[in-house]
């Protein structure tokens, strides 16, 4: 895969001048990039801190940082999926059924968005909870067969995969610095700023 490959040693760095990057406006078309190069670039633009894993025992280890970084070993972690639980029960975290009782929100997503680095989420994972509802800090796992060009992609794989069935309460997340109230536009309006790390495995 395009970034992954030129941040972890494979294949080659294709040449893109600086002058091409630094003169393209903002509502230009996107320059023809893998979708997974795309989306980290978006995706660190919106704040977000990004962890590539080749493997589970590298998530675990990551998980395993972020918790020491932050300091978050007495810290409950709120998770709403039994399965990431299970999945993730021999890591020493705290996990909590009571978002309000907790630091940190432990969750899967349904797709991430290259096009403009966001989180496609679902009731699947919210539930009926609003995104100021939940905790300040987030912790995202998924997988690079998630990746999806835009918000449209993703809602049509949703569809086709959940026919009768299709999730409620689906929104993104994005923003994952503080905004101040200065730099708050109509694109931010009503959104909930967290603090977000994505752990993502290699599944391709």
């Amino acid at each position: 895969m395009g970034l992954f490959d030129k941040l972890f040693g494979g294949g080659k760095k294709k040449k893109r001048s600086k002058e091409t990057v630094q003169t393209r406006g903002v509502h230009m078309p996107d320059l023809k990039i893998p979708v997974d190069e795309k989306f980290t670039i978006q995706f660190k633009k919106n704040g977000g801190k990004f962890i590539y894993c080749d493997n589970f025992e590298e998530v675990r280890e990551a998980l395993k940082n972020i918790v020491a970084e932050n300091q978050w070993q007495q810290e409950s972690f709120f998770v709403m999926n039994p399965a990431l639980e299970e999945r993730f029960n021999r890591e020493n975290l705290r996990f909590s059924q009571k978002s309000s009782q907790s630091s940190v929100f432990f969750t899967t997503c349904e797709h991430l968005v290259a096009q403009n680095g966001s989180i496609l989420v679902c009731s699947n994972q919210l539930m009926e909870k609003k995104l100021n509802e939940l905790p300040e800090n987030i912790i995202v796992f998924a997988t690079t067969s998630q990746l999806v060009e835009s918000i449209g992609e993703g809602l049509k794989i949703i569809k086709k995969k959940y026919k009768d069935r299709i999730p409620a309460n689906i929104t993104t997340l994005k923003h994952f610095q503080p905004t101040t109230e200065n730099s708050k536009d109509f694109l931010t309006y009503g959104s909930s700023s967290k603090h977000l790390y994505l752990l993502l495995l290699e599944d391709l």
